[in-house]
């Protein structure tokens, strides 16, 4: 991912609680470069949204940006 280099978002399934920190403008990076790389188009509200959830818990945060990477990268 280009927001990192030691990169946290899990490529598959979690089966326990994402464990760590990242602060909030790292968290915004991470989410909106996983919807950059799905192709999601953002509005006005989307972005708002994320910048919301942003601010969540780390472990959330991780959950949520995994789960738009694994969506986005599902084989056909």
């Amino acid at each position: 991912m280009p927001y990192r280099d030691n990169d946290p978002i899990s490529d598959g399934p979690l089966n326990s609680t994402p464990f760590g920190y990242s602060p909030e403008s790292l968290q915004r990076e991470a989410l909106y470069a996983e919807l950059d790389n799905a192709g999601v188009e953002l509005g006005t509200y989307d972005h708002r949204i994320v910048e919301w959830i942003a601010g969540w818990d780390y472990p959330t945060v991780a959950t949520i940006a995994s789960l738009i990477r694994r969506a986005a990268h599902r084989p056909e």
